[in-house]
């Protein structure tokens, strides 16, 4: 109770500083009031929460102080993927179940968080073992890599389920007119989240020993049960409860993805979802060895590339936010965050041979503000676009493509990086060369969604 009315309270103080101070503060209606939207965004938080804790804390950790090979690192670290393409399957079964209680979201994000949660609290002990840390010296090597890919697994097959079913259980309570700002204040705290605790990570593992690194982790999966509790507090309606243990004839997944799948132009939507989202996301591993090796920045400048990154999404969001609450075409606000990305990876690839730090800053900050708007407007279009009735499979099949996509690109980068090194070693830029063979192939890639959009843009104008 004391942790709900903390949490109430800090609501109310972000409530307090009104629509002014608050760009998505607007996307409160009668019926779902600030206070209760930031609330229910509190999921977000926990998602941006392991969503650090996976890709940039425990790689670095199990990399330098645990001394894990990185090759073992790269592929823990992508075992939560597995459960991506699983997403369409979440959302079609949080849209056709109903509990004995009358909710249909509520139990799947729960049950999301609790296995987020038994992940999270078995991973320290798991890494420990896996690095043969303090007494973790004498169990067999097999039990660390088991516990280390069951608890990556579970934590990935948490955040999965909550962020897809919590995103439709929010699509469930905005009215059509709000949607568009209801999804940039949900990926502004996702932004946030990571943010936050990224910092918050960094400080407490500052001065490392293996019972810190035990305390983070599992700090991490108290606030998980405790923020996601608080997120869903009184958040879904009850509908009728399910009287008998006979389930009604419900149609099968496959029935209904063929349905979903013979709407309006769905296969291109995704198709351009899944190539632009590797169009942004091949750089995330290159862009600070890029400004160390090519730049010569320090590491704390490199550091900064990340916040570079997160303002210009969060500017993306804010602007498209405004923009398609208006009405206007999400599909246009995403082709535009398309085209905005090729001047942001030019610019990046000049700066090499200019040596200007300044240039490469302000592509990375474009970056950051193109994929804000191409991620909320294919999102914002899917929320619009979304059979009656099937919002979580539409959902999910849009965060299946976009995780997998995510995942994968950023693996190819790597790989394209190295695959191309040696090459690169031989010509008049060195070692830049790789990075820009890369960021070549995100240049093209941007294009191909242009020209997949397109004539997305043209259909979504016959509805206007």
């Amino acid at each position: 109770m004391n942790h709900f009315s903390l949490s109430q309270r800090a609501v109310n103080i972000w409530v307090g500083l009104g629509p002014r101070f608050l760009p998505f503060a607007d996307a409160a209606t009668p019926d779902l009031p600030l206070s209760r939207l930031l609330r229910l965004s509190l999921f977000q938080f926990t998602v941006g929460m392991a969503l650090v804790l996976l890709i940039g804390t425990l790689n670095r950790v199990m990399i330098v102080e645990l001394n894990v090979p990185a090759s073992l690192v790269g592929v823990m670290i992508s075992l939560p993927l597995i459960f991506a393409p699983f997403r369409a399957l979440i959302g079609f079964r949080s849209d056709m179940h109903t509990s004995a209680l009358g909710w249909k979201r509520v139990p799947f994000i729960y049950r999301g968080t609790m296995v987020q949660f038994g992940g999270l609290a078995l991973m320290p002990f798991a890494l420990l073992v896996l690095a043969r840390q303090g007494d973790a010296v004498h169990a067999p090597v097999w039990i660390g890599y088991l516990g280390a890919a069951v608890a990556f697994l579970l934590v990935g097959a948490g955040l999965h389920t909550v962020q897809t079913v919590g995103l439709a259980l929010a699509t469930d309570l905005a009215p059509v007119e709000s949607q568009p700002k209801v999804v940039g204040l949900m990926y502004v705290m996702l932004l946030l989240g990571m943010i936050v605790s990224a910092l918050g990570f960094g400080a407490f593992l500052a001065d490392f020993t293996p019972g810190r690194l035990v305390q983070v982790i599992q700090g991490a999966a108290v606030a998980t049960i405790v923020l996601n509790t608080v997120s869903l507090w009184k958040q879904e309606t009850r509908g009728q409860a399910r009287k008998t243990p006979a389930r009604q004839q419900e149609p099968s997944f496959a029935a209904s993805w063929e349905s979903f799948t013979r709407g309006d132009r769905v296969i291109r939507r995704l198709a351009a979802v899944g190539v632009g989202t590797m169009a942004f996301s091949m750089e995330d591993v290159l862009l600070e060895p890029y400004g160390g090796q090519v730049l010569r920045l320090a590491v704390g400048d490199t550091t900064k590339l990340t916040a570079a990154l997160a303002v210009g999404g969060l500017f993306g969001f804010w602007l498209a936010s405004r923009v398609l609450s208006r009405g206007a075409d999400p599909f246009r606000m995403a082709s535009f965050g398309a085209l905005v990305g090729v001047p942001a990876f030019s610019l990046v690839i000049l700066s090499a041979p200019m040596m200007s730090q300044w240039m490469f800053g302000l592509g990375t900050l474009l970056i950051g503000f193109g994929a804000g708007l191409f991620g909320h407007g294919t999102l914002t279009a899917t929320m619009n676009l979304a059979p009656q009735g099937q919002t979580g499979l539409a959902l999910g099949a849009w965060g299946a493509v976009q995780a997998s996509a995510a995942g994968i690109a950023i693996a190819l980068g790597g790989i394209l990086r190295d695959a191309f090194a040696g090459y690169a070693s031989a010509t008049a830029y060195g070692a830049a060369s790789a990075y820009d063979f890369v960021y070549a192939i995100e240049i093209v890639m941007l294009l191909a969604t242009l020209i997949l959009m397109s004539p997305l843009i043209r259909r979504a104008q016959a509805y206007a």
